[in-house]
């Protein structure tokens, strides 16, 4: 069963999400927040498995208590909501340590699918959310630190997959493209997290992009 927890300061927003996701069989709302402190509290109180956290919510938004949640340690993963479809606000919420990020309007079906592809784990990390990423660093300076630490651990198999991560691939079209099973692939995304100290692929795409592992253009 995947626990969720929904933090959005709209009563209706709430009450929304919370009837579409309590009609699937797998899924349980477990709480709910209206703001941000709340989210925080809320979150670390019940452990949810996923979070649904609105962006802009009164006394602290859901990027800083993306923030303070992932500087803690907690284990939930972190869905990003918003009616606000801009470049500064999905290169700030990824960066915070969010798991994914979807538009309010987006159709039921994507909603419940993000919820199950964060809760195993994954990022949900559309082509269209990759390529707002790289745009915003190419607007940027040029990273100075060129590789992420520990890139010399990986092998090269492991750097490959990291490009195509970064590329925006999923598991699936990795092993398409590398000819190997997606467990292989999902094993070594995992060495690769595990071995840059990164919380999930997310992350890994803004370690290959900002440090210049990867330029944007280069796919």
């Amino acid at each position: 069963m995947i626990r969720v927890l929904i933090a959005d300061d709209q009563e209706l927003v709430r009450d929304g999400f919370r009837l579409i996701l309590q009609l699937e069989p797998d899924m349980e709302v477990v709480g709910e927040a209206g703001d941000g402190p709340e989210a925080v509290r809320r979150t670390r109180e019940l452990e949810p498995d996923v979070v649904l956290m609105d962006i802009r919510m009164p006394e602290l938004d859901g990027i800083e208590a993306t923030r303070q949640l992932v500087r803690a340690g907690v284990a939930s993963r972190i869905l990003m909501l918003t009616t606000f479809d801009l470049n500064e606000y999905v290169y700030e919420a990824m960066k915070a340590g969010a798991s994914g990020f979807l538009l309010k309007d987006v159709p039921r079906d994507q909603l419940v699918s993000g919820v199950r592809l964060v809760a195993r784990g994954e990022a949900l990390l559309a082509p269209a959310i990759t390529g707002r990423l790289i745009e915003e660093f190419v607007r940027r300076p040029p990273p100075g630190s060129g590789v992420p630490p520990g890139l010399e651990e990986l092998s090269g198999r492991e750097l490959e997959v990291l490009r195509l991560v970064a590329y925006g691939l999923s598991n699936a079209e990795i092993a398409s493209k590398l000819v190997v099973s997606e467990a292989t692939v999902k094993t070594h995304v995992g060495h690769v997290l595990q071995k840059l100290r990164l919380r999930d692929r997310v992350q890994a795409v803004i370690a290959a992009y900002e440090s210049g592992f990867v330029e944007p253009g280069s796919a």
